[in-house]
Formats: C-alpha cells, sequence, structure tokens
C-alpha cells in the first residue's frame, strides 16, 4: 500500500474475502443503545455490489452524474460508462415510488373522509 491509498475498511475485506460469495450478517449490535439482534440478514442491494462497483457509484454520485466527469475520472470513454452504469443497475431492484394503494388504504382514506365515494369506487377499480 502507498501513502496516499487508505487502508480498506472492514467492510471491504469482508467483501474480498467473500470473492463475490453471498454473505449473511448473524448477529448485529448497537452499542449506544445496548441492543443486540441475532438471525439472519441480507446486506442492502449496494452492499452487496463489488467493491469495484461500489467505488464507481460513489464517484459517480460525487460527479453528480456526469458522464463526461465519470470519463475523466475512470480515463475511459462515454460507451464503456454507459455500459458499466446499465451492468450495475443490472443487478439492483428498483423501488417503486408511488405504488398503487391497496384496498385497505383505499377504503381507510373513504372513511376518513380523504376521498369521495366516486373517487373509491374509481380506485378500487384500478387494482382489478
Amino acid at each position: 500500500m502507498t501513502a496516499d491509498q487508505k487502508p480498506a475498511s472492514d467492510w471491504q475485506e469482508l467483501l474480498r474475502i467473500a470473492q463475490g460469495s453471498p454473505l449473511v450478517i448473524e448477529r448485529v449490535r448497537i452499542p449506544g443503545k445496548q441492543i443486540t439482534i441475532e438471525g439472519q440478514f441480507t446486506l442492502p442491494e449496494l452492499a452487496r455490489l463489488s467493491i469495484d462497483d461500489q467505488v464507481f457509484v460513489a464517484a459517480f454520485i460525487r460527479s453528480h452524474g456526469t458522464i463526461k466527469d465519470m470519463e475523466q475520472t475512470f480515463g475511459v470513454s462515454y460507451p464503456t460508462i454507459k455500459a458499466r452504469l446499465n451492468r450495475i443497475s443490472s443487478q439492483l431492484e428498483f423501488v417503486e415510488t408511488n405504488p398503487a394503494p391497496s384496498r385497505s388504504e383505499v377504503l381507510d382514506r373513504l372513511n376518513s373522509g380523504e376521498i369521495s365515494a366516486a373517487d373509491a369506487i374509481s380506485a378500487l377499480e384500478a387494482l382489478k
């Protein structure tokens, strides 16, 4: 390691040892709260990316999504950056940010007077 390199974090070391194999966390401790939970926990999606891909995503965020900056940072072309972004995004499951309400949510909104009966009927029909 050269003087300008940071030592690998514990997290990076775990990923290096795992060599792409899945990790299962079995114990979580929150020292400030004196809480320990045991079970089987999966890692968040971003933590499941390879270290190289995590560095790439962090650089992308730091560049505010500017591919031109990414080209300069990594010394590669636009198509190479786009291909890597596409490959990484294919590994991530995207969360619906505006999901359709459930039947019970529509009925709760009707019951509380937030929506009219006509709106509730329309919303329930859209769920079919």
